[in-house]
């Protein structure tokens, strides 16, 4: 289980050692694949049993085709996956093949931990994906990773629990305010069994929204802080009202980690990324789940982006980068990778991976959410900067002692923007 040690602080503890162990490592392969050599190739992700099943399906139709490559998986929840990650940088012994997050683009790529695709080209199609998303894993002329597909930020409920309540859903698109109210009217009428929701604003995410509804952005182009101490003291505050009763209390979030609220039906709501359906499905058990847009107090605003954050990657240091590569391409690319996943690892990114997706119950859900919230969709924003995934934790961490009551709004924002400047700097 995750402990309370911030995944900041390991990133901190292993930074010097990362930009060492990557410094050379990414020669460019010389040779090329024999399809009769046995090659053990590690693979690792991030995610659920669902997500777990779905890959060991798609490991069999790969090795269909590639018999003589054997794939060796682990997996685990997202906080633990990205401090074991931090080790094996630091250590020049990541994966050969993992998956990736954009969040972690510069921190890996500017220290050569993964491998510039470009560099076994042959054996990844490029030509698939659309400028702007294969612009999501790339720095300069680099393609250090490819995503499986994009999602958008959405607000999901569970249908079962408001039936049996007898709720109404919550209005796609209220403002804030009117949500807050939508979550506390809910629990009033369960009595808490369940709660109408989570306490939001402990996800950077919806305060990212925030942001760009009012034309700003968690971070700049010169890789600075997009906001302030102030603004983000106001938008912790907000989230008081939630954390006096209206949303599920921390602590019952705590005894069920990993799983959700949502997803263990302690909740009737919650937001987070569209291709988390599948999951959500697969956790609550539920018959029927909705997709609604998420709150904005400004229903003009490009808030929303194609967030192709779930990426795969290639370790600089794989002793197989041709058999690394077919594998990747297989996962990105693949119409098997399509029909077994679905939306599940995000809205497919590539054409071939789309062709082979048959858009049905959850999957033809998903693509209508996307569809009905184009006119809230913006520009993407640029590679995250260097140490934001430390930082997105550091921000949840925060958030979590919120609601827990150890540390007060004015502590935690003191708190974020202390590390953040440390993190950023270095």
């Amino acid at each position: 289980m995750f402990r309370t040690r911030t995944l900041a602080a390991a990133a901190l503890a292993t930074a010097s050692m990362i930009v060492l162990a990557g410094c050379g490592s990414s020669a460019a392969p010389t040779s090329e694949f024999d399809p009769d050599e046995e090659v053990s190739l590690d693979f690792a992700w991030w995610g659920n049993d669902d997500r777990a099943n779905r890959y060991n399906e798609l490991i069999e139709a790969f090795n269909e085709e590639y018999p003589n490559i054997e794939i060796n998986t682990t997996f685990t929840d997202f906080p633990s996956y990205w401090e074991q990650r931090q080790v094996e940088a630091a250590s020049g012994s990541l994966p050969d093949v993992f998956q990736f997050s954009d969040s972690y683009l510069r921190q890996y790529g500017e220290t050569g931990n993964i491998l510039d695709l470009n560099e076994v080209s042959d054996y990844v199609d490029f030509s698939t994906f659309d400028e702007g998303l294969l612009g999501t894993g790339r720095l300069g002329d680099a393609q250090y990773s490819l995503p499986t597909g994009f999602s958008l930020w959405a607000n999901f409920v569970n249908d079962d629990l408001l039936a049996e309540h007898g709720i109404e859903l919550p209005e796609g698109g209220s403002s804030y305010a009117e949500f807050n109210d939508w979550i506390a009217a809910a629990t009033d009428a369960t009595g808490g069994a369940p709660f109408g929701g989570t306490d939001y604003t402990q996800r950077i995410q919806v305060f990212e929204l925030q942001l760009r509804a009012q034309g700003k952005s968690l971070y700049t182009e010169e890789g600075e802080l997009g906001f302030t101490e102030d603004e983000l003291a106001a938008y912790w505050e907000s989230g008081a009202e939630l954390r006096d009763g209206a949303a599920i209390p921390q602590q019952e979030l705590e005894e069920i980690s990993p799983i959700s609220g949502f997803g263990a039906t302690l909740t009737a709501s919650e937001m987070s990324w569209s291709n988390f359906l599948g999951g959500y499905l697969a956790d609550s058990g539920a018959s029927s789940i909705t997709i609604v847009a998420p709150p904005t107090d400004d229903p003009s605003a490009k808030d929303l982006y194609r967030q192709g954050g779930l990426q795969v990657a290639v370790s600089a240091n794989t002793d197989h980068p041709e058999a690394a590569a077919i594998f990747l391409d297989f996962v990105v690319n693949s119409e098997a990778a399509g029909e077994i996943f679905g939306t599940t690892l995000g809205f497919p990114a590539s054409s071939s991976k789309l062709a082979g997706a048959t858009l049905e119950g959850a999957d033809a859900q998903v693509a209508d959410y996307i569809a009905s919230v184009e006119d809230r969709i913006g520009d993407t924003p640029p590679p995250a900067v260097v140490g934001y995934g430390s930082l997105e934790q550091k921000f949840w961490d925060l958030g979590k002692e919120l609601g827990l009551g150890t540390k007060t709004v004015d502590e935690a924002v003191a708190e974020f923007f202390s590390e953040a400047e440390v993190i950023l700097a270095g």
